[in-house]
């Protein structure tokens, strides 16, 4: 299994003002406002987001992924490995041989749980084969929205303070896998086991 982020978070999605606030309040100083401080804050924050929608497998700001299988984990419904799903914008089988086949929409459908979204066939029993030597694409959208205002107020928090920290902390190397406290138990309603798929699955992302 593959997943690849095709899509990035907008800079102006962003709470970097947010950020910003948080941070004087908690120090009593006044921080600046210029190009080279926003991009600072907002690189503490993807790696905050980054984290938190690894650790729930939740995507908190809407953007497209694509997903690739060696074969269905499931035919009578194949698992996402991320939630909340929008939309499967399309599916395609690839015949091993080079050949790219678009599959209907009306032979599939999205079954849009919070926790745990899949992709159901429509009209049949199963979805269609994959070729021995093929796979299969999935290429979807998910988020709780476009910008921050859809995020939970909880998880919202927890990017905050976790970016927080690796502002006050800019050497975090080697203790990067533990969080604090309270960013755990902010997130920890959130958290599920992840359903992957596929033969030999492996995570790609960019």
């Amino acid at each position: 299994m593959m997943l690849v982020e095709l899509t990035a978070p907008a800079l102006e999605a962003l709470p970097v003002a947010g950020l910003r606030a948080h941070l004087r309040l908690g120090s009593g100083f006044e921080m600046a406002e210029d190009a080279a401080e926003t991009a600072a804050l907002a690189g503490f924050l993807r790696a905050a987001i980054a984290t938190i929608e690894a650790r729930t497998g939740k995507v908190l700001l809407a953007r497209q992924f694509r997903l690739r299988l060696d074969d269905w984990r499931d035919p009578a419904a194949q698992p996402l490995p991320l939630a909340p799903v929008s939309s499967v914008d399309r599916v395609e089988i690839d015949d091993g041989a080079g050949q790219i086949v678009p599959v209907e929409p009306g032979l599939w459908r999205l079954l849009a749980d919070s926790q745990r979204p899949a992709l159901a066939p429509r009209g049949g029993a199963w979805l269609p084969g994959v070729p021995q030597g093929g796979s299969v694409t999935i290429t979807f959208s998910a988020g709780f929205g476009p910008g921050w205002d859809a995020v939970p107020a909880d998880l919202a928090q927890a990017v905050l303070l976790l970016a927080a920290r690796y502002h006050e902390d800019r050497s975090f190397e080697g203790s990067q896998s533990a969080l604090p406290f309270g960013v755990s138990a902010l997130i920890e309603r959130w958290r599920s086991v992840r359903m992957l798929g596929g033969r030999g699955a492996t995570r790609g992302h960019s």
